[in-house]
């Protein structure tokens, strides 16, 4: 397994330039077990071995939940028996220290299959539904999160030097500051979600809707989302659990050291994250009503996009540097490593320093420009002026669509590493020009505003704006 940037297992190979920790050991000892690969290995796995009891004690509770819970679904009863077994061998494995590697990410896996197992059989009691989610949950965060987190892995003995701010760049984009809005958006959004699953999976009769009467309701059990095999909701709410978790992994320095989580982190907020927003957007045309919570939880990941780019960034460029160095491509992305140039990170503030220095720095590398600022509110107006002009069928779709769409647009590229974004609203703005003539259900004043709004939308889509920290190499792009 690989640890932030430590390697270990039982062929851990010696690297020039690592530096060795022996803490509370005799000198002599510690050259004895210098030596001794599995001795080291012990040693550096003392502190998390109680996570592997735990995983089994897990995998027990599982086993036990179908007859302590009465469990009515025969698929949900055979999933927790084999997976509370699988757990308990995994786990029984992980305390081996040749094992160690195979029986943790076994674990994991299994965890990993445990957030879907309720989604997948429909599991008629909401009991089984949280069982299941939590306990892989706290599967995955003991099988591979605790033995990663900096407090467990600074006894590692392997360690690559390097730089904590990519060569270039005037922050740390991998901190704990940086993460930690992202952490707490999905936080808020996984509740969202996993109420909304508790009303397609059945364990609530009604759904809470301030706005938009029955919207809700419809928009969750419409022809839309029962095209999906599971529920859509759920899905979301298991897609928050992996980015809180991936949210936690690792050090300040993953961004070379754990490319492939940043990565597949990185997959879950940007790409999946905008399929979920652009459903959120098609609700009214496709279904014809819109859900208040589906769209707190659409702009809640809409706010994590521009606070993760940063890091993808910042990877992608440690990435095509070590193929230019001659590096191989899938060593680096799998197992890290250092690169030259870059600083100690002394500018990010440390825990225990006012609020007022900490939480600037939660959010460098955005910036909301007064063009951005304006590009957003014409969105909102967009989607609301259908309802003020009387505007009818695709031309009132369009409207609806489009808005959203600029709304979108401009707050990603708040993010500075893409501003350049920024001009994609130029091409909706000549689509919002047209599309009333083009389009039936437009009334005269409809079409004046639709004129005005989208010449508006590409002046103030033009200008760079606001742009404070470097990105080295990436700089160029930043348009």
């Amino acid at each position: 397994m690989q640890a932030e940037h430590q390697h270990f297992g039982p062929t851990a190979k010696k690297e020039g330039g690592m530096k060795r920790e022996h803490h509370d050991m005799p000198h002599e000892q510690g050259e004895m077990r210098s030596h001794d690969p599995l001795a080291m290995i012990r040693q550096m796995r003392a502190k998390w071995l109680w996570t592997n009891f735990t995983n089994i004690a897990l995998g027990v509770w599982l086993m036990t939940s179908p007859a302590t819970f009465g469990y009515q679904a025969r698929e949900m009863m055979w999933s927790d028996l084999i997976s509370g077994a699988l757990l308990v061998l995994f786990g029984a494995l992980s305390l081996s220290p040749r094992l160690d590697f195979v029986g943790r990410w076994a674990v994991c896996f299994v965890g990993v299959w445990l957030q879907f197992a309720p989604l997948l059989f429909w599991a008629p009691s909401a009991v089984a539904y949280v069982n299941d989610t939590l306990v892989g949950a706290l599967a995955i965060t003991l099988s591979v999160l605790v033995p990663m987190m900096p407090g467990m892995a600074h006894h590692m003995v392997m360690r690559q030097p390097g730089p904590e701010i990519p060569p270039g760049w005037s922050y740390n984009p991998s901190s704990w500051q940086q993460r930690a809005p992202i952490i707490a958006l999905g936080f808020i959004g996984w509740f969202i979600s996993r109420y909304l699953a508790a009303v397609q999976l059945g364990y609530i009769n009604s759904a809470w809707e301030p706005f938009f009467g029955e919207g809700t309701q419809r928009v969750l059990h419409s022809e839309v989302s029962r095209m999906w095999p599971i529920s859509d909701a759920g899905l979301g709410a298991a897609a928050y659990t992996f980015e809180v978790l991936m949210g936690f992994m690792g050090g300040i320095t993953r961004w070379r050291s754990m490319p492939w989580m940043v990565t597949f982190f990185g997959i879950l907020v940007v790409p999946l994250g905008l399929t979920h927003i652009i459903l959120v957007i098609l609700q009214p045309v496709m279904v014809g009503h819109w859900c208040t919570l589906c769209l707190a939880a659409a702009t809640v990941m809409l706010v994590m996009i521009p606070l993760t780019l940063d890091e993808v960034i910042a990877m992608c460029q440690f990435l095509a540097q070590s193929v230019r160095e001659g590096k191989p491509f899938w060593r680096t992305f799998w197992v890290g490593g250092t690169q030259e140039g870059g600083d100690q990170d002394t500018r990010t503030p440390r825990y225990g320093s006012p609020v007022a220095r900490l939480a600037p720095s939660m959010v460098w590398g955005v910036t909301i420009p007064w063009t951005l600022l304006v590009s957003t509110i014409l969105g909102l107006w967009l989607m609301f002026a259908p309802a003020v002009f009387q505007t009818q069928g695709t031309a009132a779709d369009s409207n609806h669509l489009v808005g959203a769409l600029v709304i979108t647009m401009a707050v990603i590229a708040m993010a500075e590493v893409v501003r350049a974004g920024r001009f994609l609203n130029v091409l909706l703005g000549v689509w919002i020009i047209m599309a009333p003539w083009l389009l039936a259900g437009a009334t005269l004043e409809a079409k004046w505003n639709d004129m005005i709004s989208g010449v508006a939308l590409i002046l103030v889509s033009l200008p760079h704006g606001t742009v404070r920290e470097r990105y080295g190499s990436w700089e160029w792009y930043v348009l």
